[in-house]
């Protein structure tokens, strides 16, 4: 498990610990209705890509990228809440996945390399975040200039994560699907 050096920005977007277990419990019930391996077919994860599950939770995504990145492939598995790295951590030892690198971001930094992922999704977060430009010059930093940014709107309009995303200056939408927007880094 990475584990990064403490700063000033550490608590930001963080929900408290008991609305994570609660948090995690709903996506295992979500996960039976709409598992999400058909989702990673249609944002484009391949064997050998390297991608980040920025905002990974309890990991139902984590595990499933897994399989689909192979073992030539890695996942890392960021998330703000220690409870989520130590499920991912557990679940990676419990599953064999070799290829799942558990990362507890400080803030909204992973600590990952510049340009480390083919692509960067995050999914069902992007609601809670305080400050979207800070997060989204994150996921550019570390998407490859031909990467692809996947991001969908959580829990509020598509407006509004359109709005946003327009007014970082980051980002462009190049598609957009009832599921998530597909961006590329300007």
């Amino acid at each position: 498990m990475t584990t990064l050096a403490h700063n000033a920005t550490d608590s930001i977007d963080r929900m408290p610990d008991l609305h994570f277990q609660l948090m995690s419990a709903a996506f295992r019930i979500r996960d039976r209705i709409r598992p999400p391996e058909r989702q990673f077919t249609r944002i484009g994860v391949r064997e050998g890509m390297t991608i980040v599950d920025y905002g990974c939770g309890p990991g139902s995504c984590t595990e499933k990228a897994s399989g689909f990145v192979g073992a030539n492939g890695t996942v890392y598995a960021v998330d703000v809440h220690e409870p989520a790295v130590e499920s991912i951590s557990r679940r990676a030892r419990e599953e064999g996945l070799v290829n799942v690198i558990p990362v507890l971001a400080k803030g909204y930094c992973s600590g990952l390399p510049d340009a480390a992922a083919d692509l960067v999704y995050a999914l069902d977060m992007f609601h809670m975040v305080d400050d979207p430009k800070v997060l989204l010059a994150e996921l550019q930093r570390v998407t490859k200039p031909d990467g692809t940014p996947i991001l969908d709107n959580g829990h509020q309009s598509r407006e509004k994560t359109r709005r946003v995303l327009r007014e970082a200056g980051l980002w462009a939408i190049e598609e957009v699907s009832r599921e998530y927007l597909r961006c590329r880094p300007l």
